[in-house]
């Protein structure tokens, strides 16, 4: 009891009653800003009239990785993979996000010339300096509350991502998802960070690019070759390299063909996920239509689970908006059994999200679910 009650009061807010007097009536304000950053955001699934430049391919082939790979963070690997044993080293074992002997081993294996690019902040950081100031950072924004859970990692060897969760005490609250490429060397080399929104526009994304992109006009389509990769890393190149310029029926038609029947899709801009293969379908037809381009940027080599990062352009529109993508298959079927779509918010940092991290750094949500209640950050 005495441990539970310790727990409790460390991710009690930081903040006095009084001083959160006015926080609705600043939530409020905030919402307006954020309903049009978040709702400029956009799903991979959809599928855009989309040209793409040159996507950065892995350096070694995914489809001679074993099958036999767990993706559960907490399972003993029969192969090693770099990038995801040593990600989960750094954030289960040293605790990097949270302890500065963590953050300090997190350090040393950055690469001289490493580049951080954390979307909640204005700014990216270069150089292993700036990177390990970032880490220490991050440790001292969370004020010695909570932990980071990994959720999922993709079994990826020169690159991983992985699904994480806030936790403090009994309750758990910010998730979101970090993408890590390593050099030759294996010392990190790239690393981009996304966590949800924590207002979710849901519908009103829709109507937000409608508006945004009315007018334009659809790109011709172009045939592509029926393939059936197995990997996780080359199912998400096949569906949204090759296809996207597919013509829409055919397009979904070899999308569904890779959705498992238990499917569980999260985009981060709704408040629920899609469940089932026919939901994923309508919420595809729902966006699609001219003017939103779809690039790819960088891909994990992952047998089993995969994670890459994407740019939207909004109908020739000069800035982008950056999302990540975490896919994972069913180790049997090799169908899609669960997806996470996380988009950037446009204001950094984020009005709300600020507001939360320094209301409840244990937590970085105002408030939190019971723990264990978001099994593998549903």
């Amino acid at each position: 009891m005495a441990e539970r009650e310790a727990n409790r009061l460390d991710c009690e807010p930081t903040y006095q009653t009084s001083a959160m007097r006015d926080l609705k009536t600043l939530a409020q304000i905030s919402v307006l800003a954020a309903s049009v950053v978040t709702g400029l955001s956009f799903s991979p699934l959809s599928k855009s009239k989309a040209t793409f430049p040159g996507v950065l391919s892995p350096k070694s082939s995914a489809s001679s990785l074993s099958a036999t790979t767990p993706t559960s963070p907490s399972a003993k690997a029969f192969t090693t993979k770099r990038a995801r044993d040593l990600m989960q080293s750094l954030v289960e074992e040293d605790k990097c996000y949270v302890t500065e002997a963590g953050a300090r081993a997190f350090a040393e294996v950055c690469a001289p010339d490493v580049l951080i690019e954390d979307r909640f902040f204005p700014q990216p950081y270069t150089g292993k300096t700036n990177a390990a100031a970032y880490i220490m950072e991050r440790v001292a924004q969370r004020k010695g509350k909570g932990e980071v859970r990994i959720d999922r990692i993709s079994d990826g060897d020169i690159a991983c991502g992985f699904a994480w969760t806030w936790t403090c005490g009994q309750e758990e609250g910010l998730r979101g998802t970090t993408f890590v490429e390593l050099n030759e060397n294996g010392q990190i080399k790239y690393i981009q960070e996304i966590p949800e929104p924590l207002f979710k526009p849901g519908n009103l994304t829709k109507e937000l690019l409608r508006a945004v992109t009315q007018g334009a006009e659809p790109k011709p389509t172009v045939s592509f070759e029926k393939k059936a990769p197995t990997a996780a890393n080359e199912v998400a190149k096949y569906l949204y390299v090759d296809l996207q310029n597919a013509e829409p029926e055919a397009g979904t038609a070899e999308l569904m063909r890779f959705l498992a029947d238990d499917i569980l899709y999260r985009d981060f801009n709704f408040q629920n996920p899609l469940t089932s293969p026919a939901e994923v379908k309508a919420f595809v037809d729902d966006f699609s239509f001219p003017g939103i381009e779809f690039r790819p940027l960088r891909f994990d080599d992952g047998d089993l689970s995969t994670c890459f990062t994407w740019e939207v352009v909004l109908d020739d529109a000069p800035d982008t908006v950056k999302g990540m993508s975490f896919y994972e298959l069913d180790p049997e079927t090799r169908k899609i059994v669960y997806v996470r779509d996380v988009p950037e918010s446009a204001i950094k940092p984020p009005i709300l999200g600020k507001l939360a991290r320094d209301f409840r750094p244990g937590l970085g949500v105002f408030r939190g679910v019971p723990l264990g209640s978001r099994p593998g950050g549903k």
